[in-house]
């Protein structure tokens, strides 16, 4: 099969295509032909050399979400059968043409989306169900801010958060992306290179705070942070050292969190796929949120795909063009 590989550590031109074997589908595994795949930022770190493959996943290649069609079921298996449809968060090895994933992980490719955007779902939706519902704990008519509005992360916790009956604010860096969070929901977006977010909305208060930046903005989002208030970090863009004042973390009861999914074991993602399938899928099928792909490249250029995605000027999901030639049944 063909493969983007990291040749070695370095900047986008080291992803090179190259021939690998098929991955063996084991007894609870399924094989997947791979329609597309989602481009994410941590795959721009593991191409750094900055964020190693979690033992398993193959070591050379990124892509942690694909959809496809199943090819192979393995001899456990019962949920699936060759000809689905899924899209599915995996721990690695998906810019290739094949992968492998444990049949409780997989998803079906939900109605009226194509596998271009289903691709962009896996990485996104399990992040902001985990993050923002499970461990921040938002509920209807709670606020919610979120940094980075106009990612795929962002795009996709503004959506679901909007779907679920919270007001949502966020930040982004240009008025483009702040006018685009606003579309899908934002009450209001700040621009943070023209104003600062504290400022703008301390007369507002929040409930939860889901953060990919981390450094400087650490003490403004306690700050802002209502009675009970939750700061939940998936990231640290500016740094993971910061002092904080702990007298006011007690005095209003707030509580820091945060997470990483993709070395968690099977059992907790297996959870979080049918959490994700009974609450999340369903606004998917009455199109109460769709994934927002911003350009599609094909597997060959994955290159391109990485530097457009460290430039961070596109809104919303980079996606892998895999084989434009399967359709859902």
């Amino acid at each position: 099969m063909k493969a983007i590989v990291i040749s070695r550590p370095g900047e986008p031109e080291v992803l090179q295509l190259a021939e690998r074997t098929i991955p063996f589908c084991g007894p609870d595994e399924v094989l997947i032909k791979v329609a597309a795949a989602g481009v994410n930022r941590p795959d721009v770190f593991q191409r750094k050399g900055h964020y190693p493959a979690p033992p398993g996943a193959p070591e050379d290649i990124p892509g942690l979400e694909v959809s496809g069609i199943i090819e192979t079921c393995g001899e456990g298996v019962t949920r699936w059968q060759p000809g689905d449809a899924v899209c599915v968060l995996i721990a690695g090895g998906g810019y290739s043409q094949y992968v492998t994933a444990h049949a409780s992980v997989c998803l079906p490719v939900p109605n009226g989306l194509s596998f271009i955007e289903a691709a962009a779902l896996p990485e996104t939706v399990f992040t902001v169900w985990h993050n923002v519902f499970q461990r921040g704990k938002l509920k209807k008519g709670e606020s919610l801010l979120v940094h980075g509005g106009s990612s795929g992360i962002g795009t996709t916790a503004i959506q679901l958060a909007t779907a679920l009956g919270s007001a949502v604010y966020a930040t982004a860096g240009t008025n483009e992306k702040c006018k685009a969070a606003e579309n899908l929901g934002a009450v209001k977006c700040v621009n943070y290179k023209k104003a600062d977010f504290y400022n703008e909305l301390r007369s507002v208060g929040i409930d939860v705070i889901l953060d990919m930046i981390g450094g400087d903005y650490t003490d403004r989002n306690i700050r802002l942070l209502k009675e009970e208030g939750r700061l939940v970090h998936i990231n640290a863009i500016r740094g993971s050292k910061v002092q904080i004042d702990i007298s006011e973390i007690m005095r209003r009861r707030l509580t820091i969190t945060g997470s990483t999914l993709r070395a968690r074991d099977l059992r907790f993602k297996s959870a979080l796929a049918q959490d994700i399938l009974e609450n999340v899928w369903p606004l998917l099928e009455r199109n109460r949120l769709k994934p927002l792909v911003y350009k599609t490249f094909p597997l060959s250029d994955a290159a391109s795909a990485h530097s457009l995605m460290e430039e961070s000027s596109h809104i919303g999901k980079l996606v892998l063009s895999v084989d434009d030639t399967l359709a859902i049944r």
